[in-house]
Parts: structure tokens; C-alpha cells; sequence
């Protein structure tokens, strides 16, 4: 088993990680906002942010929200964080709701989770009035986090928080002095897919906090920390690494205005950390590349990283130094970029590494809350997922001959179950506890995980062999002027499967690359670069057909391709 490399603070729950951290960190900064005034800050600290959240949890129990359930649902913002940890820390059962879901979805969730109160922000105000007015579900507490004050029926975030100053100042202790059962849910968070299929995950407080002692266990951040929160925050992978983590260190965060704005927030806000999906890394990095490329700097750039590699040896590191204009452009103080949520292109992790910031690849499940395993600061290997958290225990079931099978993972991160279905929590979590993730993957002697895919997406071809679409994805988005890619396999009549690749171009890259531009041509030419990847395999992985188009595919909220939609598409 893998033994922690830092020195962590244990918690019992999320409480005891808020108060324990809460008056280690009070006076430093939790968040940090911009103002009408360009180039200067407002900032929150812990302590404020904490007795905020004591303020509201008192308001919610005054309202009648004991041991209820509360769903929160916004764009990134600190109030959700606040109705979260009001509601998780001595009220009832949060639910976070996926911002990005169509109305119908967002009332079928509600109804399913049972909630009664909802916290929610301006732009959800159309969908919530509906419900209000219809009273079509069981919500008696509809929460705005913009209104001053409340208007009609719906209650306002800011003046509950003022109610709740006034309830502890007049001695009411209720939720600061409440218990917390660690063992039972506390959290249902919906996995992503629509809502017949997403199933209702069950964590407890034990289940967070054993992560997030786990996480502190082998990757450092600090009080000097500023995080750029960039995921959305229903998504359990920022939630924990994020949001609570990052609270849990008392670090500060700061909210991405955007995908266009990301490279500007980095400047702005001086960040040191993030996490975040491979494509954003990977983006990145190529443009970062293609900086360096158009300066005509591009031999002294690798001249520079085989100096350095050769000083790191003896434990000399002059990176920040001789690559400090690349530091400089991503603001001069980023050290950490963690991925997590698909496979990241080697090239990158390898690339930033090279230039001094610390890139790490993380793995895990809504189920596990949600990290299982990642790179840390003493241990990577190009490829892996890293080893296996110091609480856990993975192991490989039905291993093929190259050692690749179902990794399945046990240990207290491990779910409650799925609410309200006892058949797809014994689908998943067997009879001796081990949690099943669905994905395939091989342990190397070192302890050492590598991702192949996910179990139910394997084509199996009619001699047996089989083809993990994420491995030839990750070639074939290698190419100049592919975007992204998505592999599958076309049935033919005798049984077998044709390997074939949709590719997300770039118009302006492949003309560039390739002075093309009539859509035949681009496939054209960009059919002739996975010819090249073929003559590298051996001929049954070989793809042979290729689509091309400038859509983007059809996505989840953490931008993974839903694959079953896409294949619905292209046959």
C-alpha cells in the first residue's frame, strides 16, 4: 500500500475539517473578486466566510430544514459553496444539481431526490418560478442567491444570512453545536447521463474527508495557494479537489469569468493552482508551444530543458529561471496543474513538467468521492494515473494476457450505494465490498496504474482482439489540426466491426498545416496522417474509415464525449 510523502490535519467530518482549518487559516483570504475598478481586489477570509456559513445553517434550521433535503444549482460563485457547507454541517442532505441541464431534467432530479428547499441563482429564475407557481414538486423553500431581499415567496441567500447573525447573537446555537452522523448520506450527487439512466450516488461526511485526507497526504498546497476554479462546482472531482480541498489548506479561490477568459484569469488573479479536464491542459500547451515556435525560440526552449533535466539530477532546479517568459505568461506563479476526468496526451504532462510546472494526472469516480488514485509530488510515471491513495486498495479482476482488466477499489471514499437502487449498487459494489469502476486498466510492478478504457465502450473484434477507442483517440488527436477525435467501431453483417474515427478539425490549423480547405480535402489530408498512425500498430487496430467535421461533439458538463449519442450520429 502507498504510504503518505506529507504530513496531514485528520478530520472527523466536514465540520471538523471547517473549524480546524477555519482557525488555523481565519485571517487568509478564502476568495478573491474583482472589482469595478480594474486591477484591484476584494477578498473574503476564511473566518468571514465560516461565520457566513454558521449564520445560514442557523437561518435553515429556523426555517424548518432539519435533516431535509437542499439542492444547490448555479454558475460557480461563493454562495454556492456557503448553501452547500450551511446545509451539509448540522442541517440535512445536500444535493448538487448540474448547472448545465435542461429545465425538464432539472424537475425530474428535484423530484427524484426529494428535495425541499433549493438554493439557485438569477438565471435559474424562469424554471423556479414555473415550479413555484405550479407547486408541482415538493420544494417549500425556493432560495435565491441574488435577490437583497424576499420577494413573495422566495427567500433571499443575503437576508437569511442576516436572520441567522441575528438567531446566534440572541444565543441560538443549533447548528454550530450540531452533530454530525459521519456514516450516514449527507450527499447525493446524480451522475452524469440523462436522467432515466443517472443514477443517485449516496456519500457521508467519512467518505469526503477520508479523500481529502488522502489528497494532503501526497500533494502539497498551502495558505499561499490560489486556485482558479474553472470545473463546475456540482462536478464531485471540483467539489473536493476545488472547493473543499483547497478550503481544507486554507488556500484562496478565485471563480474563471469563462473558457475565453481562462488565460487572462491566470494574469489576473496570480494563480498558483488548478484543476481541471485534459483538453484545457492540452490546448494549452500547444499553444504555448506554438508561442515559442512563431518566436523562433523553439531550440533554445529545448536546449533549456535538456540544462535543466540534467541539473534536476543533482537536485538543482533552474526552470522557473531560464523559462521565465513562458512563466510570466501564465502569470509568473503557477506550480500545479492537476487532470483529471479522461486520459492526458503524455505530451503535455511531460512538456509542462519539462517547463517547470508541476502537471499531475488524477483518476477516480462520483462513486469513490471521487479520487482513487493520481500522480503526486514524489511519484510519476508518463501515462499512469499514479498509484492507488494511502487508504485505499485496487486490485485487477479478469486480466487478460497483457495484464488488463477491470481495476476494482475498496476503502472508506467507497459510496453508500445508489439511492433508491439496491440492484445497481450490487451491480457495483460486490459482496466483499470491492467497488467496480468499469474501467480497464493494468498495475505495473511499481504500483503504478494505466488507464485503457472504459470497459463497456471495448469493441471486441471476431478473432477476440480488443480495441480501447481512448487509446487511438489519443493518437489520432496528435495530429496537426485535429481538435478532438472519437473512435468506434461500424457492425458489418458478418459479424465483425469496421474501426472508424469522426475528427473535430481546426479550419484555420489545417490550412496552415496543410493549405487546404474544402472539406474533401481536409479529409483528404488528414486521412493521410492516420494512415501514418496505422503503419505504427499492428493492422487489426488499423482505422479505415474517417468522417471529418468543424461541430463539436456532444458532451458532458466535465467535457467527455457521450459516446453512445455520438455513435447514435455516425450510424
Amino acid at each position: 500500500m502507498r504510504k503518505p510523502i506529507h504530513e496531514f490535519t485528520k478530520f472527523e467530518n466536514i465540520k471538523d475539517m471547517l473549524k480546524k482549518s477555519g482557525e488555523q487559516f481565519g485571517d487568509r483570504p478564502a476568495y478573491i473578486f474583482k472589482t469595478d475598478v480594474p486591477g484591484k481586489f476584494r477578498e473574503m477570509s476564511h473566518k468571514e466566510y465560516r461565520e457566513q456559513v454558521d449564520a445560514l445553517g442557523t437561518a435553515l434550521i429556523d426555517l424548518g430544514l432539519k435533516d431535509k433535503r437542499i439542492a444547490v444549482i448555479s454558475d460557480n460563485r461563493y454562495e454556492w459553496g456557503m448553501a452547500y457547507l450551511a446545509t451539509v454541517c448540522g442541517t440535512g442532505i445536500v444535493v448538487p444539481l448540474d448547472k448545465s441541464l435542461p429545465e425538464n431534467e432539472i424537475e425530474s432530479l428535484i423530484n427524484r431526490s426529494e428535495v425541499e428547499a433549493i438554493f439557485y441563482s438569477n438565471k435559474y429564475d424562469g424554471v423556479m418560478n414555473r415550479l413555484n407557481e405550479e407547486g408541482s414538486t415538493s420544494i417549500k423553500f425556493f432560495i435565491s442567491m441574488d435577490l437583497e431581499e424576499k420577494q413573495g415567496n422566495v427567500y433571499s441567500q443575503k437576508e437569511l444570512i442576516e436572520k441567522g447573525r441575528k438567531l446566534i447573537a440572541d444565543g441560538n446555537r443549533e447548528f454550530i453545536d450540531a452533530e454530525i452522523d459521519n456514516e450516514k448520506m449527507s450527499i447525493m450527487l446524480f451522475t452524469s447521463g440523462t436522467t432515466a439512466q443517472s443514477k443517485a450516488v449516496m456519500l457521508s461526511h467519512k467518505n469526503i474527508v477520508s479523500n481529502l485526507m488522502d489528497i494532503a497526504s501526497v500533494i502539497k498546497i498551502d495558505e499561499n495557494d490560489v486556485f482558479l476554479s474553472f470545473l463546475p462546482m456540482h462536478h464531485t472531482f471540483e467539489c473536493t479537489v476545488g472547493f473543499l480541498y483547497a478550503m481544507s489548506k486554507g488556500a484562496a479561490t478565485a471563480f474563471c469569468e469563462g473558457i475565453r477568459h481562462i488565460a487572462d484569469n491566470i494574469k489576473e488573479f496570480r494563480i498558483t493552482a488548478m484543476i481541471s479536464v485534459p483538453i484545457l491542459y492540452e490546448t494549452m500547451y500547444k499553444k504555448v508551444m506554438k508561442g515559442i515556435e512563431k518566436k523562433g525560440k523553439l531550440e533554445q526552449v529545448q536546449k533549456g530543458i535538456k540544462i535543466s533535466q540534467f541539473l534536476l539530477k543533482f537536485g538543482i532546479d533552474i526552470r522557473r529561471k531560464i523559462f521565465k517568459e513562458i512563466h510570466d505568461n501564465l502569470g509568473g506563479r503557477v506550480r500545479l496543474f492537476v487532470a483529471g476526468g479522461a486520459a492526458l496526451d503524455p505530451e503535455a504532462e511531460k512538456g509542462f513538467n519539462a517547463l517547470g510546472v508541476k502537471m499531475l494526472q488524477g483518476y477516480g469516480l462520483t462513486e469513490t468521492s471521487p479520487v482513487i488514485a493520481a500522480e503526486d509530488d514524489k511519484y510519476q510515471r508518463l501515462g499512469s494515473i499514479g498509484k492507488a491513495f494511502p487508504s485505499l486498495d485496487v486490485k485487477i479482476v479478469d486480466a487478460n494476457e497483457e495484464g488488463i482488466g477491470e481495476l476494482v477499489v475498496k476503502g472508506p471514499t467507497t459510496m453508500i450505494g445508489y439511492y433508491n437502487n439496491d440492484e445497481a449498487t450490487k451491480e457495483t459494489i460486490d459482496s466483499d465490498g470491492w467497488l467496480h469502476t468499469g474501467d480497464l486498466a493494468r498495475i505495473d510492478k511499481d504500483g503504478f496504474i494505466f488507464i485503457s478504457g472504459r470497459k463497456k465502450f471495448v469493441i471486441v473484434l471476431k478473432n477476440g482482439k480488443n480495441i480501447y477507442p481512448e487509446e487511438l483517440e489519443a493518437l489520432v488527436n496528435k495530429i496537426e489540426g485535429v481538435k478532438e477525435s472519437f473512435v468506434y467501431g461500424k457492425p458489418e453483417d458478418d459479424g465483425d466491426y469496421t474501426i472508424c474515427v469522426k475528427v473535430q478539425y481546426d479550419k484555420d490549423t489545417v490550412k496552415e498545416a496543410y493549405n487546404v480547405e474544402d472539406e474533401e480535402e481536409i479529409k483528404e489530408a488528414l486521412w493521410q496522417e492516420v494512415k501514418k498512425i496505422n503503419k505504427t500498430m499492428p493492422a487489426y487496430k488499423y482505422i479505415r474509415e474517417i468522417r471529418v467535421t468543424e461541430e463539436d461533439f456532444i458532451k458532458t458538463t466535465t467535457q467527455k464525449i457521450k459516446r453512445n449519442e455520438e455513435l447514435k450520429k455516425v450510424l
